[in-house]
């Protein structure tokens, strides 16, 4: 469930907005002002949710707008501004400021559901959207390859490897990649090594049979 935090000093409206949030199921993280939270969206595990107003002591809504896209580590954050200010222009410098939705006060309960949700929805697909990227970054730090020219003797077929010493050539794959190798023998050397193997076996079973 998306964690939603709140930065609204009125207490009025910081309780209402809560006890609506909670209902619908939220998790909800409430604080005073801008710059409290500012501070608590520096926590680990912080709400990538934010309702904040725009008109509050110490740091006001525009403000923490700012300071959270032009932090590198908050950019993501989906802002929701809610406020009394409802003029035409206020909402224009509310979205140019970096706020994704904007919302008047008195708020409709309807409508803050639905733009909550949709703002949910968006910030569950980033986190998916991260998490993916996490594990093929992790998969990536596994993925090794070989290189270049790779030496290899021309008679026993060791290869040389970067310390200048010669091994197998299972031991040097088996070392600089994830490959594994399950032995077997191909045609050609079934039919030219270990077929004249079996017979010279057999051979040697029916000589010694006849003692």
């Amino acid at each position: 469930m998306v964690n939603i935090l709140i930065a609204e000093d009125d207490p009025v409206s910081c309780y209402m907005l809560e006890t609506t949030l909670l209902k619908w199921g939220y998790q909800v993280t409430v604080t005073g002002d801008g710059a409290l939270a500012y501070q608590a969206l520096q926590e680990k595990d912080a709400p990538h949710l934010v309702i904040l107003d725009w008109m509050m002591p110490n740091l006001d809504g525009l403000e923490l707008c700012r300071k959270l896209r032009q932090d590198p580590t908050k950019q993501s954050t989906y802002i929701i501004m809610l406020t009394a200010k409802s003029e035409k222009k206020d909402i224009i410098t509310g979205l140019e400021e970096g706020a994704d939705d904007y919302i008047t006060k008195p708020f409709d309960r309807e409508e803050l559901r639905v733009r909550v949700r949709v703002g949910a929805r968006i910030v569950e697909l980033q986190q998916t959207l991260a998490d993916r990227v996490n594990e093929l970054e992790a998969a990536l730090t596994n993925v090794k390859q070989l290189q270049g020219i790779l030496p290899i003797c021309s008679h026993c077929k060791k290869v040389r490897d970067d310390q200048n010493y010669w091994q197998q050539v299972e031991s040097y794959i088996s070392k600089h990649t994830d490959a594994q190798f399950s032995h077997s023998i191909c045609p050609d050397c079934f039919e030219q090594i270990t077929k004249a193997q079996i017979e010279e076996l057999k051979h040697r079973l029916r000589k010694d049979t006849k003692f």
